[in-house]
This record gives C-alpha cells, structure tokens and sequence, in this order.
C-alpha cells in the first residue's frame, strides 16, 4: 500500500498496489502492520457499509463524541464518491479546513480519516456503496453533525446534491470548540 498524507494531518489516502494477472487481480485492503509503519495504528472493531442508490446522495457530514470519539478507514466497493474530511481538533493548525479525495471502487482507494474530524460523501454514480471500517463502536448517543454546506467550512462540493436526509440537513452550524 502507499500512503499519501492530505494538508491535514492524519487524514491519508491509501493506495493499494493491484497485482494483476489472468484471473483478474488482488490488492490488499487493509494491514494493520503497514497502517502502524506509516504512522496510522489501527485496530478494526466495528465494520459497516453504506448503500446509495442514486447519484448525487450526500451522507454528513458526521462525527462521533469523546469519550467514543472514531477513526475510521472508508472505501468505495462500488461506484464512485467525492469523499470529505474536515478538522474538527481545536489545537490543530487546521482545524474548521478540509480535504476531499474521489473513491472508485475500480481504483480501490480509500481515505483514512483520524479522531477528531467529520466525515461526509457525495455519491458520483447510481449504486455507489462504502465499506467503513472503524476503530471505535458506534455509540447513537454520542453521535454528532454539522450540515453539508455549513458556512464554517465552505466545502465546494462537485455539485448540489439531491438527496439529502431531513436529520442531516437539519444539522446545525458548527461551533469552533464544541463537540457538535
């Protein structure tokens, strides 16, 4: 795998390296060993997959609070998205910016997103799915947001999205300090 570190600290893209042959190909997903020798120790508790039907299905954008607060490591296996990290860390130097890499499942590459940041997607294609894999349980009640177009981070989406659900767009705005 190579790893290739965003503008905000520990949020990476991950690049898996595709061994082809006549039978297709094979990559590998995810190694503990080589997460840790880039400096991105992860332990997989908890594994999810988000199904999108339609194109331009936007999820976020999403956090959850201390004391469950999670990294988490997401992959496209089907379709594409425009996948978005934000720095939600108080003392970091970049906290309120973001970044955003595509997902193709063709590709296979996937963004690992560290405590302390939001996550949200917006889905390129029909049928565009996510697998997360997460380092931490999913506590409903330690589940936070802010909204997609939150004035805060002025995320310049691909385009609008056309299917948002009313929780998500009923987020508030995000408050610099707060835990949502």
């Amino acid at each position: 795998m190579k790893f290739r570190p965003t503008d905000i600290a520990g949020v990476v893209e991950i690049l898996p390296e595709l061994r082809e042959d006549s039978r297709g190909g094979f990559s590998r997903a995810f190694c503990a060993e080589e997460f840790a020798a880039a400096g991105l120790p992860f332990t997989v508790v908890q594994a999810n997959v988000s199904s999108n039907r339609v194109r331009g299905t936007l999820r976020g954008l999403h956090w959850q609070a201390a004391p469950a607060a999670e990294a988490k490591i997401v992959r496209a296996v089907a379709g594409r998205v425009w996948d978005v990290a934000i720095d939600l860390r108080p003392a970091s130097p970049t906290c309120g910016h973001w970044t955003a890499v595509e997902l193709d499942a063709r590709r296979g590459n996937a963004f690992h997103i560290p405590v302390g940041c939001a996550h949200g997607f917006l889905t390129l294609e029909d049928g565009s799915d996510l697998l997360y894999l997460m380092a931490t349980a999913y506590r409903a009640d330690l589940q936070r947001g802010a909204r997609w177009n939150d004035p805060a981070f002025a995320i310049a989406w691909p385009f609008a999205p056309i299917v948002v659900a009313a929780r998500d767009a009923a987020f508030a705005d995000w408050r610099p300090g707060s835990d949502g």
